[in-house]
């Protein structure tokens, strides 16, 4: 037996219209081509699909199972043709983002709140697991969106750029270096430094300063997150380098200090990277223009 779409719609239309006549109307066709299709239908059938002497006309018990499947099939079906036209019209998609900066999480997600509100039918999801591969998984169409401050020459990515920020070093109040303008790389060496845990070329400190100084710190000490980092370092268990955008709660607290790495300070530019195919798709232009707005609101919040 051959099922086709039109078969379901029709099964569907005569049980929700009763009648031949009503069906035909709902389906756009008229009386004659409903009838012929139906005769049709339960010649490969093999068996009667409705009780016709019946009034409003019945489905027979083989026509109830038939039905069964268009009101299953049916509305995953509407639900694909919705769906469908949603990418076309670029309302919908998929925002699966890996992210090479550990920090990041504490800027970003006001950001997919933001982006959430404005493009409900978009799937996002995080994939920090792919925080060293992103970019082959970005080409691989595992993720589409990558978060980074070490730009490469990729064909068939681009790097569009966010913002610019300052990696800080952070003290207690009663630290020793708290009395200094500024640190340098020697300042570290007989220092814990309290890091995120993540390889050292992907932090700041190690890549921008303490590496190319040859300056080894006394000891690492790796945690989770920003806020118990930011503890730790107020009771004076060690001292970290954060972005400024994760210090800016602490510039008005007076059990920290934050101070510039070298007398000028460091800055450092984090970029998206997207498939260059996708750069102009309509949500990934506007999570991008959020992510660079969202970094001075936190500053100002400050």
């Amino acid at each position: 037996m051959h099922i086709e779409f039109r078969h379901l719609k029709t099964i569907k239309a005569i049980h929700d219209a009763g009648g031949l006549a009503r069906a035909a109307d709902i389906l756009h066709i008229t009386q004659s081509a409903l009838s012929h299709q139906i005769k049709g239908l339960e010649q490969q059938a093999g068996i009667e699909l409705f009780v016709r002497r019946s009034k409003p006309m019945r489905l027979s018990p083989a026509g109830q199972k038939l039905l069964r499947l268009a009101e299953e099939v049916l509305p995953r079906i509407a639900a694909l043709e919705e769906e469908f036209s949603g990418l076309r019209e670029g309302k919908s998609g998929r925002l699966h983002i890996a992210i090479e900066c550990h920090a990041c999480f504490d800027w970003l997600l006001p950001v997919l709140e933001s982006f959430r509100k404005a493009w409900p039918e978009v799937d996002v999801d995080i994939r920090p697991g792919l925080q060293f591969e992103a970019l082959p998984a970005l080409l691989r169409q595992e993720v589409d969106l990558v978060i980074s401050s070490d730009p490469e020459d990729l064909p068939g990515v681009t790097f569009v750029p966010l913002f610019d920020y300052e990696p800080v070093f952070v003290a207690s109040a009663d630290h020793p270096l708290a009395r200094k303008p500024y640190v340098e790389a020697e300042d570290f060496a007989g220092e814990m430094l309290i890091t995120y845990p993540v390889e050292r070329g992907r932090l700041d400190v190690f890549s921008q300063l303490l590496g190319p100084a040859g300056v080894e710190p006394r000891a690492v000490r790796q945690v989770e997150l920003s806020a118990v980092i930011l503890l730790l370092v107020a009771s004076n268990r060690g001292v970290a380098v954060l972005p400024d955008w994760v210090v800016r709660g602490v510039w008005s607290n007076d059990a920290y200090v934050t101070r510039p790495l070298t007398r000028n300070g460091i800055t450092r530019r984090l970029y998206g990277a997207v498939r260059s195919e996708d750069a102009q798709k309509p949500y990934i232009a506007h999570v991008l223009r959020l992510a660079r707005t969202e970094p001075p609101k936190l500053q100002r919040a400050g």
